[in-house]
């Protein structure tokens, strides 16, 4: 079945056959990559980035940059590009009108058709899509730490990557996620973007969404059966971690206890993961991760305070407010702008920031908190955090992360990888 995706582009995998694959790859040119862009072949490849078929050229890295949007006018809030170092291009002589072969951990991966080569100022990068230059913010460095040369081209995998456990469960591309939704019979899909264990706060901002994406819908079919046909996608962000936060098993495995403690209806909740880069980009990155999420096939997507944010460099609802400056119909999904939930010890319940008026008396879930009572082995209160919950993420840590829900150093240089590209026999 075709699907419509950003763009009012079609999505399409760009995937060989292994005996296709075989033929192909001989005698081209190799180039080892790095391990965001081995998740941007993946991604680029299956859709996840409709319209881009492939890494950006200079014409569409400027237009993002200065309007936003694609060369063509479509938006688009972040470059997608593949950086190589000017003496490897030189030594390996690469020019344009060439394909060469992207391996990964020296396996075979992806080929890239090179239509152009060329130079980019990352300063301007940074400052157009980060909003500053300032090597503080870990999308800067990144920025930085790119290779001096960027080639531009289309992106075809040849070789069907390996998810490891627990990820393989939870990993669909595009096209699998709108035929899993079009089975369920759901018609509006909520994603909630989370790089964190969940609390239950975060759970109920995933209940008000809901409401709010269900809107009017019927609820009950001609015989009075339930019948909602809306749904909240857990969208878990799977890249590139620092000591502190929560390791990537310990976030998934705990939003999929949410689902199986019984706190969403099998009918309204799913859990998936999308392999990405966080550029800490804020409210461009919320742009960026509308467009992710409505080529998965989802309708509405929450944003919140300082979505995709770091430090103090957005505002706090900055995200909120960029969807205001888009043309109408720029995106096929709309968003859903939440506050906060707390818990009000005079209402007795978790409550919404935009209803209860008891701001004083108001109990924030305290992050650092939470991760406080974790580390000591502590289970919270119910109030604070389901004990299924709890649970998941201690097995995860035992499991996974080296005794601790954590990551630590030796869980960054140990950990088993999110995928393998085996050999391509």
């Amino acid at each position: 079945m075709a699907y419509i995706g950003h763009g009012g582009k079609e999505i399409v995998e760009r995937v060989m056959s292994p005996s296709e694959a075989k033929e192909k790859i001989k005698g081209l040119t190799s180039v080892e990559i790095s391990n965001r862009a081995a998740y941007e072949c993946i991604d680029l490849a299956y859709g996840f980035f409709t319209p881009l078929e492939g890494f950006m050229c200079k014409a569409d890295v400027d237009a993002v940059c200065e309007k936003m949007t694609l060369a063509d006018g479509t938006v688009w809030s972040i470059p997608i590009v593949f950086d190589i170092d000017s003496k490897e291009i030189e030594e390996k002589g690469i020019k344009v009108g060439d394909t060469i072969l992207l391996t990964y951990t020296g396996n075979p991966l992806a080929i890239l058709d090179v239509e152009e080569i060329y130079e980019y100022e990352k300063d301007k990068i940074s400052q157009a899509v980060l909003g500053t230059t300032d090597e503080k913010h870990p999308g800067v460095r990144m920025v930085n730490r790119m290779k001096d040369r960027f080639i531009g081209g289309k992106i075809t995998l040849v070789n069907q990557i390996k998810l490891n456990s627990p990820f393989d469960r939870f990993f669909y591309t595009p096209k699998q996620l709108r035929d899993k939704f079009a089975q369920l019979g759901w018609e509006r899909i909520v994603a909630h973007q989370t790089r964190n264990v969940p609390h239950t706060g975060h759970e109920w901002l995933m209940k008000g969404a809901w409401f709010c994406a269900h809107g009017d819908a019927p609820v009950v079919d001609k015989n009075d059966n339930v019948r909602l046909g809306t749904a909240v996608l857990v969208s878990c962000i799977i890249g590139p971690k620092r000591t502190g936060d929560y390791i990537d098993e310990a976030i998934l495995l705990a939003h999929q206890a949410l689902h199986d403690g019984r706190y969403f209806r099998d009918d309204v909740h799913m859990v998936s993961i999308a392999l990405w880069h966080m550029r800490y980009a804020g409210p461009k990155e919320a742009i960026f991760h509308a467009i992710l999420r409505a080529n998965l096939g989802c309708t509405h997507h929450m944003f919140g305070r300082d979505h995709a944010g770091v430090g103090d460099y957005y505002e706090t609802y900055g995200a909120h407010r960029i969807f205001d400056d888009l043309p109408e119909g720029a995106l096929k999904l709309k968003p859903i702008r939440v506050l906060e939930w707390w818990y009000c010890p005079l209402c007795a319940e978790v409550t919404y920031s935009g209803l209860c008026g008891h701001s004083k008396e108001r109990q924030k879930f305290s992050g650092t908190l939470i991760r406080s009572i974790i580390k000591d082995g502590v289970k919270p209160t119910r109030l604070i955090m389901r004990p299924e919950v709890f649970d998941a993420v201690m097995e995860s840590a035992d499991k996974y992360g080296f005794g601790t829900p954590f990551c630590t150093e030796e869980y960054l240089e140990k950990r088993q990888p999110v995928f393998e590209v085996p050999p391509l026999d």
